[in-house]
């Protein structure tokens, strides 16, 4: 399927279960410290809900970085990749980070299966700005993998790399980029026609310019406060994935992963965080 904006999104065998699918975005600032996402998730999934997982790990990655000498930078909020941070931050999030995560939900009773956003060719992209260098712009999403595992009754639990589809690529280097997980979160939302789309974070949610919480924005709120300056860093590429996703998902939440039970709370309908719709 070809949407207006040009971004294709492959939607196989997509089913009337498509309502009771929430997509979680996890990691990143509460990743190890607090989130209280894994057991949430294990309970919706015993609720007869199909919660799918999409994680960050931007902390752990700059950790390593670190250590093998390199000192990460960021533009407008993402990270700059080059090809020493694209294979630490590939094997970091591919390897270390998922596969905890896809322990810690087991541990928990439930049952999670671990997937790259290459698998299947999930999540394919072009670079998205030679400025941040290794760092792709997704251009197709490929539910199908993603629907196998929930057909399992598993959860399935994302790392956000993609293939480079550039046609230069023939040799095969560089053929891994790196993408911004609440990006990731997004496409892999909209194209799956999720019900919500949940953003674990360390804060209560969206701040206006009095940092006070704002509960509920449409889309063209959500924009025109990225464009006006109050929403700056990590908090962009959360608003613009709910702005993104919301065309074919019912709302989009941005709310305080450090919570116990938030994530619950969110998808029961409660007051909580800022809606995005």
């Amino acid at each position: 399927m070809t949407s207006t904006t040009g971004i294709r999104e492959t939607r196989r065998g997509r089913g009337a279960r498509a309502g009771d699918i929430v997509v979680v975005k996890v990691g990143g600032s509460t990743l190890g410290e607090g989130d209280s996402s894994t057991p949430d998730l294990v309970a919706l999934r015993k609720q007869g809900l199909r919660p799918v997982v999409v994680h960050g790990g931007g902390k752990v990655i700059s950790d390593w970085v670190r250590m093998q000498g390199i000192q990460p930078e960021f533009v407008r909020g993402l990270r700059k990749t080059d090809k020493a941070t694209l294979d630490v931050a590939v094997a970091v999030l591919c390897g270390l980070v998922n596969a905890q995560l896809v322990a810690e939900i087991t541990a928990f009773g439930g049952r999670a299966v671990g997937l790259a956003g290459v698998d299947g060719g999930m999540l394919k992209a072009e670079v998205l700005d030679p400025e941040l260098g290794l760092v792709g712009k997704i251009v197709d999403t490929d539910i199908s993998t993603i629907e196998a595992v929930l057909e399992t009754g598993a959860i399935p639990v994302i790392a956000p790399a993609a293939l480079n589809i550039a046609p230069e690529m023939a040799d095969g280097s560089d053929r891994i980029l790196n993408i911004n997980a609440d990006t990731s979160a997004g496409h892999v939302a909209r194209a799956l026609g999720a019900a919500i789309l949940v953003f674990q974070t360390d804060v209560s949610g969206v701040l206006d310019a009095t940092r006070r919480l704002i509960p509920r924005m449409t889309r063209r709120q959500a924009r025109d406060l990225i464009d006006s300056g109050i929403a700056i860093g990590g908090m962009i590429p959360k608003i613009e994935a709910c702005a993104f996703a919301v065309e074919t998902v019912r709302a989009g939440y941005i709310i305080d992963g450090r919570i116990a039970g938030a994530l619950l709370e969110c998808v029961a309908g409660h007051d909580i965080g800022t809606r995005i719709t």
